[in-house]
């Protein structure tokens, strides 16, 4: 059995769906949630999403496959909302333990296997350099992440299928150039004040010289209209974020879809705050190119982005910081600021955790795992469990 995940309407499916008799089918149903950052389906239902809206079983589905063969609009260099929602919801497919291999931290396989996927993208103009530069890290951070293999990229430049036409939208102000100097810190996370991207978000807000407001994606989730209204009321914008499946959670690209699809403002100025689990700095790459691509769309100035990996240790220590392990954030946190403050650019940074080497981070990441399990009622071994 293959299995093939697309993002396709009605129309546009009934006129391919031949070419996929036998093939198990993953479309949007309209029921599908986004992930929560729990990790449920690691120290809970192991291999098993907690969410059950019909796509919980995802990383039992490709692990069952041959194949898995990925369609999905052209969307800034990766995935539509909807795919990256799906696959954002096969986190399962691996184990929460991390393994340090060539220099590299990854996520361990729960099935000994290494997977095929195939994928296609299609939209209206798509730019061959794009494709080179972008797609390729986007697939290439998933597959890192999955421990599978590219069997191979197909795009498909379909001038049939046109984006979604803009609508325009009735701003709260009356002229853009009056818009208030405030800066809004958005935080993407599902977790929404309790997430580490929220505690991030809260100190750069006390770092920063000028007007801030904090601002959770969770709680407009079904009301992302109302959020763009808000949002379009601050000239600068701080997406504060997790990495999901070494990118962008896919509540986040929803958003950013409906900006481009209902937005006619002004210009703005974009950073991004963005904090990983895993070790390594390499990962915040497919994130920031992403909203990169996406400011180029909206005509918005990207300003750059700060990337720290092992953000839960971080926050951890976030009552010392600027000491020991959070002294290189915090030297980071304060070059981000300033460019903020100033209304100035910065390339991205990438920083991480001070004398607190690799190793240590993976070691005591790995055995967390085990004191969660037995707290939620399940053995350590029933950790590594497949389905």
């Amino acid at each position: 059995m293959k299995l093939l995940i697309h993002d396709l309407n009605d129309g546009d499916w009934n006129k391919i769906s031949h070419k996929y008799q036998g093939y198990n089918i993953i479309s949007n149903n309209g029921s599908i949630r986004p992930c929560i950052g729990c990790f449920g389906c690691w120290d809970k239902d192991p291999g098993k999403c907690i969410i059950h809206d019909g796509y919980e079983n995802m990383g039992h589905l490709i692990h069952h496959a041959d194949e898995v063969v990925i369609i999905s609009r052209y969307t800034w260099g990766g995935f539509s909302s909807f795919v990256k929602n799906v696959l954002d919801r096969s986190l399962g497919y691996s184990l929460p333990f991390i393994e340090i291999k060539n220099g590299h931290s990854y996520l361990k396989k729960r099935y000994n296997e290494n997977k095929p996927f195939s994928f296609i993208f299609y939209g209206c103009n798509i730019i061959i350099e794009e494709q080179n530069n972008n797609t390729k890290i986007a697939v290439a951070a998933l597959c890192s992440l999955t421990r599978s293999y590219i069997k191979g990229i197909t795009f498909v430049n379909n001038v049939q299928i046109a984006p979604p036409k803009k609508r325009s939208m009735t701003l709260n102000v009356t002229n853009y150039n009056n818009v208030e100097e405030k800066i809004i810190l958005l935080n993407a996370s599902m977790r929404s004040a309790n997430s580490n991207s929220a505690k991030l978000a809260d100190k750069l807000a006390m770092l920063l010289n000028k007007q801030t407001e904090i601002m959770h994606l969770e709680v407009f989730i079904n009301r992302m209209t109302e959020l763009i209204q808000i949002l379009s009321n601050a000239k600068i914008l701080v997406l504060c974020t997790p990495i999901y499946d070494e990118g962008c959670p896919s509540q986040l690209i929803r958003l950013l879809e409906l900006f481009a699809n209902e937005y006619n403002g002004g210009s703005k100025k974009i950073y991004v705050l963005s904090n990983d689990g895993l070790y390594d700095i390499k990962q915040f790459e497919n994130l920031f190119s992403t909203v990169r691509n996406w400011c180029q769309t909206m005509n918005f100035a990207y300003c750059g982005g700060l990337g720290i990996s092992a953000g839960p240790l971080i926050v951890n220590y976030m009552s010392r910081f600027g000491s020991w392990p959070t002294k290189k954030v915090a030297q980071e946190m304060d070059r981000f600021c300033e460019a903020i403050n100033n209304n100035d650019k910065t390339e991205d940074i990438y920083t991480e955790p001070y004398f607190f080497p690799r190793f240590l981070y993976t070691f005591i990441n790995n055995r967390t795992w085990g004191k969660k399990a037995k707290e939620n009622g399940i053995r350590p071994e029933d950790l590594y469990r497949r389905l």
